[in-house]
């Protein structure tokens, strides 16, 4: 299964140069690196990213991280997102989608 975290630009550099991504800011003070289905990105990239003129939005293969996948309810949203706990690995990364604003997310991302 895919599950799908928004990157900035500047985050997915960081994570090719390391080989890892440990989470953005928000992510760090959450305790988790926050993700999305397939179905709940594009809402996702309007509602936090909605400004950001570029994203990549990087699928990753749940499977690969096992255990560090939750399945958690969003408390001021009701929905249930995919969380990773702990870092996330390079390898774990199955596509890798450059999109140009949050209004592009459904437009770019192929349907599962």
């Amino acid at each position: 299964m895919l599950i799908y975290k928004i990157l900035l630009p500047s985050e997915w550099a960081e994570l090719e140069a390391a080989g890892h991504f440990d989470g953005s800011p928000d992510d760090r003070s959450s305790g988790f690196i926050h993700c999305s289905t397939r179905e709940q990105v594009a809402d996702t990239a309007a509602r936090v990213f909605g400004q950001e003129p570029k994203l990549v939005v990087v699928a990753v293969d749940a499977e690969v991280l096992g255990g560090a996948v939750r399945w958690e309810e969003a408390p001021t949203r009701g929905d249930v997102f995919p969380h990773v706990y702990g870092s996330l690995p390079r390898t774990a990364v199955a596509a890798v989608h450059e999109i140009a604003g949050a209004s592009a997310v459904d437009e770019v991302l192929p349907l599962e």
